[in-house]
């Protein structure tokens, strides 16, 4: 039976032990040191306090100490569940405890900076790992409309797996792919990565619409604001694949589960949403933060923080076309520069 290990106790990561074990793999769950609490649980119930189920039977809940102990010659596959903050400490405790190429599939979402340029975690991650282990280590991901609770619950999910020449994809397909679970493998590693990352930052302009339907009101007929969000939904799109061509992906991929996909769902709901539909009430981000979501981690807005400037210093070097991204422009400047959102709706009705 192979053996599967995640490392990253968080809802997504906890979620993906059900297409794990539904496809007969052995599965241990190892915490970072911000989920000791999950762990606990986990290990004296069975219950994910977090996601709300009870997680399959057989699953093995380890705290981060203990995770070389859950490496052995028969783990096919590591999870990496960290959040993207929790990036680095990743690379550090993998390149700590692996003494072989075991691969690695991604479900962190995000972007990193490197060089005045802007690069997608799975590279960033085996650079970080050859350098520490002196070896390469394959590095995939998935991409695509997929919510934790849903797959938990096992729902359909559609999603890819993608990785550079040399990973296992196919194999890593084969490992995960279950009757709830529809997987399938992708070679446009930088265009889903890059997609599935910049999604988040885009659904806080479509989620913003609902702010402004509280702000102004429904129109005498009872009109809402459906107008607004399928054009801020179109030119997201649009946006997202002038980007992901730009750092070097196939800009069809926006079109696909990892873009179209993914910015739907995330649209539904959860806490990008939420700081949406703040900003769209017309609260600035220190406000929306301070009154609404004071210590919650919301990713969409890292990221905005994290490759903003870049994006920023990559229009006025010429790099990027300021033009063909005015929603990504205006969303990074009301969460770095603290404004309100403002969207220029001619601008989005060029050429």
């Amino acid at each position: 039976m192979p053996e599967i290990v995640i490392l990253g106790a968080g809802v997504m990561g906890s979620a993906m032990a059900f297409p794990a074990t539904a496809n007969r793999n052995s599965v241990t769950l190892v915490g970072t040191h911000l989920d000791r609490a999950i762990i606990d649980s986990v290990s004296a119930t069975g219950r994910h306090p977090r996601l709300g189920v009870t997680m399959p039977a057989g699953v093995v809940a380890l705290h981060h100490d203990r995770f070389a102990s859950a490496l052995t010659e028969r783990t096919a596959l590591v999870i990496l569940g960290v959040s993207s903050a929790g990036v680095d400490w990743a690379i550090d405790k993998l390149g700590q405890d692996l003494k072989r190429a075991i691969p690695i599939l991604m479900i962190t979402k995000g972007l990193a900076t490197r060089g005045g340029s802007i690069e997608i975690l799975p590279i960033k991650v085996s650079r970080g790992l050859e350098e520490r282990l002196g070896f390469r280590v394959p590095v995939m991901a998935v991409g695509g409309p997929c919510i934790a609770g849903e797959l938990a619950a096992r729902r359909p999910s559609s999603v890819v797996f993608t990785g550079g020449p040399g990973t296992p994809l196919e194999e890593t397909v084969h490992l995960m792919a279950t009757d709830f679970y529809f997987a399938r493998p992708a070679r446009d590693l930088v265009g889903v990565e890059a997609a599935v990352a910049l999604k988040n930052l885009f659904v806080i302009g479509v989620t913003s619409v609902a702010g402004r339907l509280e702000r102004e009101g429904r129109a005498e007929n009872d009109a809402v604001m459906h107008n607004l969000a399928a054009s801020l939904f179109a030119e997201s799109v649009r946006e997202i694949a002038y980007l992901v061509q730009t750092l070097g992906g196939d800009p069809l991929t926006a079109y696909g589960l990892p873009g179209v996909g993914d910015l739907y769902v995330t649209s539904q709901g959860g806490r990008t949403a939420l700081l949406g539909r703040y900003l769209g009430m017309g609260l600035t981000y220190r406000q929306a933060r301070e009154q609404h979501l004071a210590g919650i981690t919301i990713e969409a807005a890292e990221l905005a923080a994290a490759v903003g400037p870049t994006l920023q210093a990559m229009t006025q070097d010429g790099r990027l076309d300021a033009a063909r991204i005015p929603l990504a422009l205006a969303i990074v400047d009301a969460v770095i520069s603290d404004r309100p959102l403002v969207t220029d709706w001619q601008a989005f009705h060029h050429p």
